[in-house]
């Protein structure tokens, strides 16, 4: 089985995964995982398409159950029919920066005080998502993953971002258990 948890940066779509993989027998693999080459510093070069896809499914293959995090919107049509079931979480925009916000401080630390260049990567990250629901921007937005939804060949499930985590799980191991 095959599910997709995804949403905007910050959303909670990678601590939702791992949490339902805590209660259930399903393996977690994140997008950002596949997306950027591994780098020092980290999420510098992005991986070409082709060979992100790739590996994404010779991982995929390699279990029956797996949860995804993350969005895969660009990603390819392919993507459109690959899941048994996809989960959106939406979460209110400032919400979601304060965590952002909050996350990046708690990765980079004391660099962010003293390195300009860590600072304009933290604004120009913070900027961009924070562009996530402008209905005219082209990169990962609200809008984009609203008409990406009506494209899955699979059951989708929305869930908002600010219930608990022990909710979000026990609804998604409910669906799961229809499926």
């Amino acid at each position: 089985m095959k599910i997709l948890i995804f949403g905007a940066s910050g959303s909670g779509t990678t601590t939702l995964a791992k949490e339902v993989t805590n209660h259930i027998d399903f393996t977690h693999l994140d997008v950002d995982d596949y997306y950027w080459q591994k780098t020092v510093p980290a999420y510098q070069e992005k991986v070409p398409l082709a060979i992100r896809n790739q590996h994404l499914k010779d991982d995929i293959n390699k279990y029956k159950n797996v949860i995804i995090s993350g969005s895969m919107v660009n990603w390819g049509k392919e993507w459109e029919t690959s899941f048994d079931l996809a989960i959106f979480i939406y979460l209110n925009n400032q919400e979601r920066m304060n965590r952002l916000y909050k996350r990046e401080k708690e990765r980079y630390g004391e660099v962010l005080s003293i390195n300009k260049a860590a600072q304009e990567k933290l604004k120009n990250f913070l900027d961009w998502a924070n562009q996530y629901e402008n209905p005219i921007f082209t990169g990962r937005s609200l809008k984009n993953h609203l008409n990406w939804i009506k494209l899955l060949n699979c059951k989708t499930l929305k869930i908002d971002g600010e219930t608990s985590l022990k909710e979000k799980v026990e609804s998604v191991t409910y669906e799961i258990s229809k499926l």
